[in-house]
C-alpha cells in the first residue's frame, strides 16, 4: 500500500507516489476535457515541453485518433476513434490506479468550492443582476479578488492532494496560481475569459477532469 501524502482528522489522503498516467492517454484525456487545443495549450495543460507533445500527438493522428484542423479556432481535437480509445484507457486507467476513493473524498471537498466560485464569477461579471461589470468600480472588484484569494486557499491542499494521486492532476495548482496572479496584476481576462487558461477555464476543466475520473455524467446530481 503506498503511504498517504496528507493527514486530515486523523486520516490520511494523497500518496507519497502519485500513479503515473501513460503519455498517450494523457494527451487524449486533455483533448477530450477541453474538446480543441493549440500546441502550446495543450502542453500548458498537459505540464509537459512541447516538443514532447508534438511527438505524442503525431503518434495519435497516425493512427486516426487526433486531427488537426485549420480556421479561426485551430488546434487538435480527438477523432471519433479517439473518442472510443479515450474511455478505453481511462477504464484502463481507473482499474490500475484504484484511487477512486481519494479522488472523490477530493471531488467532495470540491463540490463544497464550486458553488461559491460560480458566485464569485458572476459578480466579477455583474455589478447587479442588470448591471455588466465594466472593472470601473476598482472597489467592487478588489472584493472580489479576495474572495477568490479565499476560494483559491481552500482549493489549493485539495488540488495539491489530487495531484499525490494522479499525476496527470499536476499541472492544477500552477495552472490556477498563474491565472491569479494575472488577475493580480490588473488583467481582469484571465478572472474568466474562455479564450485563455483564466482562472474559470482551469477550475471548469478540473471539474470535468474528476467527472470523467469518476465516471460521472453531468447532471447526475454529484
Amino acid at each position: 500500500m503506498p503511504q498517504t501524502a496528507e493527514v486530515r482528522n486523523g486520516q490520511r489522503y494523497g500518496r507519497a507516489v502519485a500513479h503515473r498516467s501513460d503519455p498517450a492517454f494523457h494527451v487524449l484525456h486533455r483533448l477530450r476535457l477541453r474538446g480543441r487545443l493549440d500546441l502550446d495549450a495543450l502542453a500548458a495543460a498537459m505540464g509537459v515541453p512541447a516538443g514532447e507533445v508534438q511527438r505524442l500527438l503525431d503518434a495519435a493522428a497516425a493512427d486516426g485518433l487526433v486531427v488537426h484542423r485549420d480556421g479561426r479556432i485551430a488546434g487538435w481535437s480527438l477523432t471519433p476513434d479517439g473518442r472510443a480509445r479515450h474511455l478505453e484507457l481511462l477504464q484502463a486507467e481507473r482499474d490500475a490506479a484504484a484511487c477512486a476513493a481519494e479522488v472523490d473524498d477530493s471531488y467532495q471537498r470540491f463540490l463544497e468550492l464550486n458553488l461559491e466560485l460560480v458566485a464569485v464569477c458572476t459578480r466579477w461579471q455583474l455589478l447587479d443582476e442588470h448591471t455588466l461589470n465594466d472593472h470601473s468600480d476598482r472597489a467592487h472588484d478588489e472584493r472580489v479578488i479576495a474572495e477568490l484569494h479565499g476560494i483559491d486557499d481552500r482549493a489549493q491542499p485539495v488540488c495539491a492532494a489530487l495531484a499525490d494521486t494522479l499525476s496527470r492532476m499536476a499541472s492544477y495548482p500552477t495552472r490556477l496560481t498563474t491565472a491569479l496572479g494575472r488577475i493580480d496584476g490588473s488583467e481582469p481576462q484571465w478572472f474568466t475569459s474562455p479564450a485563455i487558461d483564466s482562472y474559470h477555464t482551469v477550475w471548469f476543466e478540473l471539474h470535468e477532469d474528476l467527472l470523467q475520473t469518476l465516471g460521472i455524467e453531468r447532471g447526475e446530481g454529484r
